[in-house]
């Protein structure tokens, strides 16, 4: 089962060009894999959180579309950088990179709108009650 299309990415990112709906196709169920993934080691399944309702079904493609179009404007032909700057003398040249380690990735923010993520406490008893 496919979550986001094409004409979601498009409807809730930006008009694609020819090349990038190729990626796109390639890239939706690379994205879509990874959610199923992240949920499953949540103990959580994405086919069963979407029968709750139609709310979630927009939230998850809000979610793909935010991650395929972060993927999509990472540079696949030259240094993915979004911020640059370099000295002379001093021989310093710094940059802040789009995306870090490469590929794709889902924020923890991102997680966290989709109910795969959230805080937890725990409590271990140190003394036992008599």
């Amino acid at each position: 089962m496919s979550y986001v299309t094409i004409s979601d990415i498009e409807a809730l990112f930006r008009p694609l060009t020819e090349d990038e709906r190729t990626r796109c196709e390639a890239l939706i169920p690379y994205a879509e894999d990874t959610v199923r993934m992240e949920a499953k080691s949540r103990g959580k399944d994405i086919d069963l959180m979407l029968s709750s309702g139609d709310l979630y079904e927009s939230v998850l493609k809000g979610v793909l579309a935010d991650v395929i179009g972060r993927a999509l404007m990472t540079s696949t032909n030259s240094e993915p950088m979004s911020q640059m700057s370099q000295s002379a003398l001093g021989y310093s040249v710094s940059g802040t990179y789009l995306v870090p380690g490469g590929g794709l990735f889902i924020k923890r923010d991102e997680l966290a709108r989709l109910g795969l993520k959230r805080q937890r406490m725990q409590l271990i008893e140190l003394y036992e009650d008599k």
